[in-house]
Formats: structure tokens, sequence, C-alpha cells
């Protein structure tokens, strides 16, 4: 471990931020998740976590600065790891106000509270101090299906409300450090899966109306292409980038796992069939149905994470296949988890494409 041995995670009760906390405490990290619960939150996914000494939760909004500040002062962390966003295209669409507030208001209040803070630091506390901002490949915008990849390099082209806030909020976090001097380091992912992932993206809907034998929607002709990613190779690659990092650098976090989104229903359809089988004996495929497109959908995206496998060390473990199985198990094996998501807060109205 590095001279990081304290954590601030925003967005610690989310998909990512859950995996990151459950990652970093059992590896000896103290851990502050501070998370305003909003409705994809959910600290019954950290619940493993309750009496850690290394770990505290604060519900707060990261655009409450004084109350930022404060947490802060009081915890005395030695980093910042900012996954706090709204992240989920179709709601940026419909809403995108509230995705400016957060993804781009927010991060600049919560930068305003870590320079503050970082100014109040001396000796080895101040060198050490990292910001890691965590962002998302869909701010390079849309690749065509015989494109290249996405590098680092790649100049940003955001197409969605959503995609269009986090890429202001990449470049505020470069700003503060140009400008300022904050010491920061960012990295851009590929869409995740895994355990806990809430029920309207792409995947974990699938599973579960597959599960139940209702449809399955898919967005146009289904033919839009993703590179996926296990949550837990990338918070295992989030705490290389936070420890290891360049300052100043960003570091493209994928999967080299590119499926069709239809490819990725079918899959999980065969999954079931050989897992559970439906009493009807019907094959799950035939529930596929295609739905009218979203708006702006990016055809394709996917990310080259050569720089940070050859400067960190990282690799994905799990493949596409060996991943997806995994998620698939566990949903079958944690409806206490999901269940209560699906009846009471959430009725599957929404389909979402990426993390």
């Amino acid at each position: 471990m590095s001279d990081i041995a304290s954590v601030l995670v925003t967005g610690g009760a989310g998909f990512i931020g859950g995996a990151v906390c459950r990652r970093l405490v059992r590896r000896g990290y103290r851990v502050v998740n501070l998370d305003k619960l909003t409705y994809a939150a959910d600290l019954n996914a950290l619940r493993g976590l309750d009496g850690e000494a290394n770990y505290r939760f604060h519900q707060a909004d990261i655009c409450d600065g004084p109350k930022v500040a404060s947490i802060l002062a009081d915890e005395q962390v030695h980093a910042i790891m900012h996954l706090a966003a709204e992240t989920h295209v179709d709601r940026s669409i419909d809403g995108p106000d509230v995705f400016v507030q957060t993804n781009v208001v927010g991060t600049v209040a919560l930068l305003n509270a870590a320079l503050d803070y970082w100014r109040t630091l001396d000796g080895r506390r101040r060198d050490a101090f990292r910001f890691h901002h965590v962002s998302t490949d869909e701010v390079f915008g849309d690749l065509d299906l015989d494109e290249g990849v996405f590098t680092e390099e790649t100049p940003y082209a955001p197409s969605s409300p959503y995609s269009a806030s986090k890429a202001a909020s990449d470049h505020f976090v470069r700003a503060w450090h140009e400008t300022y001097g904050l010491p920061v380091v960012l990295s851009n992912c590929s869409n995740n899966y895994g355990p806990f992932h809430f029920p309207e993206k792409l995947i974990p809907l699938i599973i579960l109306n597959a599960l139940e034998g209702k449809e399955l929607p898919v967005y146009g002709d289904g033919r839009n292409v993703r590179d996926w990613l296990y949550v837990d190779d990338h918070a295992a690659a989030l705490e290389l980038v936070l420890t290891k990092g360049e300052l100043g650098q960003n570091y493209n976090i994928g999967g080299r796992a590119e499926r069709s989104n239809i490819g990725v229903v079918e899959t999980i359809c065969d999954l079931l069939d050989a897992k559970v089988p439906l009493a009807s004996g019907e094959a799950r495929r035939s529930l596929i149905r295609f739905v009218t497109d979203r708006p702006g959908h990016d055809r394709r995206y996917a990310i080259d994470p050569t720089k940070a496998e050859q400067d960190l060390g990282w690799h994905a473990e799990e493949s596409f296949e060996t991943g997806l199985e995994k998620t698939v198990d566990w949903f079958l094996q944690n409806d206490w988890w999901w269940r209560p998501i699906r009846e009471q807060r959430y009725s599957g109205a929404r389909l979402g494409t990426g993390a």
C-alpha cells in the first residue's frame, strides 16, 4: 500500500462505488463513503461493511460544499475517489438539468472543497494527496463499427446530455490541476456489469426479465456495440490509478470485450435456459422484442486499456464469458437484494445500455 491509507469515496453506495468500497475495506484502507442516496444508491449492497472499524458512511450531497469541507476536515483522508454522478442516458434525455447539477456543479463544488483541504496539508501528507476523478468512455462519442478504439488522446465528442455533463466534469478536473495545482488523476471506463448492478441497466434488466419469463426489450436493431468490464476488475484498476497513476494523467479502463447488445441478450438467454429452463420449455430468445431506438444512441464504444496495462500493471481477470456467468449466478442466488428493488422501487419502465 502507498502513503494513501484513508480514502473518501463519493458515490460509494452506487454500483461501481460499492464495489470500490468493498475492495478497499477488504484490502485494509480506511474508507469514508459519502453518498446522497439517490434512487440508484443502496446501502444494502454494503451491509457487509457495517461494524468494520475502517469504514464510515456520511449521507451528503457533493453540491453542498460546506458539508463536504466539514467531512474532509473531520475525517482527514489521504485521497478522494470521485464516483458520485447521475449516469443513466435515458434519464438525462428526459431531464438534463439534474445531470448538470450533480455531474458539473457538484464536481466543481467537490474540487473547491478538495483544494481548500489539500492546502491545509503539509509535508508528506500534502505530497501524497490525490483527487481521482472517475469518468466514462461515453465522453469520446461514437465509433463506426469498423473504426479503431478510444485512446487517452481521442478528442471528446459527447452525444447525450449525460456524456456531455461527464465531459464537462473531466475538463474542470483538469483545469483545477493546471490552474491551482490540485494533484489529480483521471480514468475513463467502459460499460461495467456484475453483482449489485441496478436493475434498470441492460444486463441486470435482461437477466431478471428473462428469469421471470417477461419480454426482453432491445433498442433499435440491437447491433450497438459496447466494451464490457466486470465491476471487480474495474475496482482493482481504480485502486492502481489512485495509488500509482501519474499526476495529471488519465487512464482508459476497458475489458477488451466488445459485444453487440443483441449478442449480450442472447448469451444471457442461453445461460438461463441452461441453468433454470422456463416451465413452458420455451427458449428465452423468443422473448426478445426490438423497441424504438433512443435519440442519439451511439453505435459503438471501444476502449484501448494498453496504458493502464503497461504503466500500472493492471489486467482484467474476467473474460466476458466468465464474468457474465458469475453475474447471472449472483442474481440467481441473491433475490434478497434485487427483488425489493424490482417490486417496490423500480417498475422496469426504463432500458439502460450502460454501467
